[in-house]
C-alpha cells in the first residue's frame, strides 16, 4: 500500500467551505483534484496532514487565512481624498478600479465622506479562512513524465504564468 510521500500522485475529493468576515459561510461543492505531493505545492496545513497518509484516510482540516488568501492587515483601510476619481464608480461595499499613470488602481469603498473616501485595500479574499474534509482517494508512484510536468507546472505557477 502507497502512502504519501514526496514524488507520489495523490488523489482527494474534497468539499471546502469558506467563512466570511460576515459571519456567513460558503460551501463549494465536491471537488476531485490529483497532484504530485512535494512538487505541486499546497497549502503547509494540507500537506502537513498528508504525509505518510494513505488511501481510504479522510481529514477535516481548518486552513488559516494566511495559508490561503492572507491575513486582514488593518493598515491597509485608508482614507484618500475623492479628487481624480470617477464619482459615478464610487459606491460603498463595492470595488472601483481605475488604470492611473499605467496601473490598475483598486480597492473596496467603505465610507463616502464630503472631502475624501474611506477605502480597503486588501485583496477581496483576505481574512477568510476555510475548512476542508477530505478523503484520499488513491496514492501511487508518479511516473517521470508526471514528475517532469508538475514541476513545470510549478515552476510557471511560482513566477505567475499558470
Amino acid at each position: 500500500m502507497h502512502i504519501v510521500k514526496p514524488e507520489r500522485a495523490v488523489t482527494i475529493k474534497f468539499v471546502m467551505k469558506s467563512f466570511l468576515p460576515d459571519g456567513t459561510s460558503k460551501e463549494r461543492p465536491e471537488e476531485v483534484m490529483e497532484f504530485i505531493y512535494g512538487i505541486e505545492r499546497q497549502v503547509p496545513t494540507l500537506e502537513n496532514a498528508l504525509f505518510n497518509a494513505k488511501a481510504g484516510d479522510s481529514f477535516s482540516l481548518q486552513i488559516p487565512a494566511s495559508e490561503i488568501y492572507g491575513e486582514h492587515d488593518p493598515s491597509l483601510v485608508r482614507s484618500i481624498p475623492k479628487q481624480g476619481l470617477v464619482k459615478q464608480r464610487l459606491v460603498p461595499g463595492q470595488y472601483y478600479r481605475q488604470m492611473k499613470k499605467g496601473c490598475l488602481v483598486s480597492f473596496k469603498v467603505l465610507e463616502i465622506r464630503e472631502d475624501n473616501v474611506l477605502v480597503d485595500f486588501n485583496e477581496p479574499m483576505a481574512g477568510i479562512t476555510v475548512t476542508i474534509d477530505l478523503e484520499i482517494l488513491s496514492v501511487r508512484k508518479a511516473t517521470e513524465k508526471e514528475i517532469e510536468e508538475a514541476k513545470e507546472a510549478q515552476f510557471k505557477k511560482n513566477i505567475g504564468c499558470g
